[in-house]
């Protein structure tokens, strides 16, 4: 990474042809299609297109990034006027009221104000320089009965994810030695290759992967990675209502952040197992339950169960056709407001697949006395 004093008198906008206040969208499709036009790939032995190429990729890699784009934004408007003369050649910053200071020594370290965007001059970082991250987000799955997805109930997840390594606590450096900035990236945290083609992208350093700094000896419980194995059982409630496929997000159960951040979230899809006689449509409870043709067709009063509760008795009127749906208001599922949905029920009008003889005498004499009744009437003249 160039040195701070160089920083000062870039302007990246420029570079990419875009304005200050261009948008994350505008200034990404500039990076691409200039690095597109100036690509070492497209112009092979081009050497002040390699330049232009390299200039590009290291404005995009400032302006493209949120956080270093407003440091650098930052940077820009306390130090609008560059540096007066002899000041870039010294590394140094001219302040209102003759105060000077050096970028590197003396005074205060400029990398102090700045210090996602410069990586120091590659002394040795004052303090802590690693930023908090917050940890990942992490995935699982919940199998319940289909009643539990109705009424809510409590799981019991086991969970097994990365957290801070208890003996370099996330840093990745054997304990006692000191830190350096990753001279792959110059602390930066990612660095630009090339995916073939006129693209590249920004990648996270390959050396100290995104953490910037990096030790000489690494931790002998995890390697470098800075990172332990643990184990935990969560006890997630979940709500009343819950669908099938449905994703709970549990905030702040994820992994562990690194160097204080805050940890990521969990994420629970939850499953449900179907039940042998209800199904769901919304909020509301289906149920199909079989009726005999008298019932249907002379009417009737038939009790017909609810879940989890009393069963109801549900009026069926003479001539009730079959599939016809009843609604039993409020024994459906829970909604978050705390009132439930319905439930639909849909009758079936059985036939009998035997007879005895007085029902096939009974059932003749109907065809006798309804003979004259065509239900078919005039379906085939609808036809054409």
């Amino acid at each position: 990474m160039a040195g701070s004093a160089d920083w000062v008198n870039k302007d990246f906008y420029k570079v990419l042809g875009v304005d200050k206040d261009a948008d994350a969208a505008t200034i990404k499709k500039a990076y691409r299609k200039l690095a597109r036009a100036n690509h070492p790939d497209s112009k092979p032995g081009d050497k002040p297109a390699e330049e232009r190429f390299k200039q590009i990729a290291e404005a995009y890699d400032v302006v493209g990034d949120a956080e270093k784009r407003k440091e650098y934004d930052q940077m820009r408007s306390m130090f609008a006027g560059g540096y007066p003369a002899g000041g870039a050649g010294g590394g140094g910053f001219n302040f209102p009221g003759g105060f000077s200071t050096s970028t590197t020594t003396g005074g205060f370290d400029i990398s102090d104000l700045f210090g996602g965007l410069f990586g120091g001059g590659g002394a040795a970082p004052r303090g802590n320089a690693r930023r908090p991250a917050r940890g990942a987000d992490l995935e699982t799955e919940a199998t319940i009965d289909f009643t539990d997805a109705v009424d809510g109930t409590t799981v019991a997840l086991r969970m097994s994810s990365d957290s801070a390594c208890p003996t370099c606590q996330g840093t990745g450096g054997k304990p006692g030695t000191t830190p350096h900035i990753c001279p792959t990236c110059d602390g930066a945290g990612m660095v630009v290759s090339s995916v073939g083609g006129a693209f590249s992208m920004n990648e996270t350093c390959p050396t100290c992967h995104g953490r910037q700094l990096i030790y000489d000896e690494a931790c002998p419980t995890c390697h470098g990675s800075g990172r332990g194995r643990s184990s935990r059982t969560l006890q997630v409630r979940v709500p009343a209502g819950v669908k099938d496929g449905q994703r709970i997000r549990l905030k702040g159960k994820g992994a562990a952040g690194d160097n204080g951040g805050p940890a990521g979230d969990l994420f629970v899809t939850v499953h449900v197992r179907k039940h042998s006689l209800f199904s769901r449509k919304g909020d509301n409870l289906t149920l199909t339950v079989p009726v005999t043709f008298d019932e249907a067709a002379l009417g009737a009063e038939i009790k017909v169960p609810t879940l989890g509760g009393a069963p109801v008795t549900l009026r069926i009127p003479p001539g009730t056709p079959n599939g016809r749906v009843f609604r039993v208001r409020g024994r459906g599922a829970s909604r978050k407001d705390g009132s439930k949905g319905d439930l639909l029920v849909a009758v079936e009008v059985q036939v009998p697949a035997q007879l005895d003889d007085a029902a096939r005498a009974a059932v003749t004499a109907y065809r006798e006395a309804t003979a004259g009744r065509d239900p078919r009437a005039g379906l085939f003249e609808r036809s054409t």
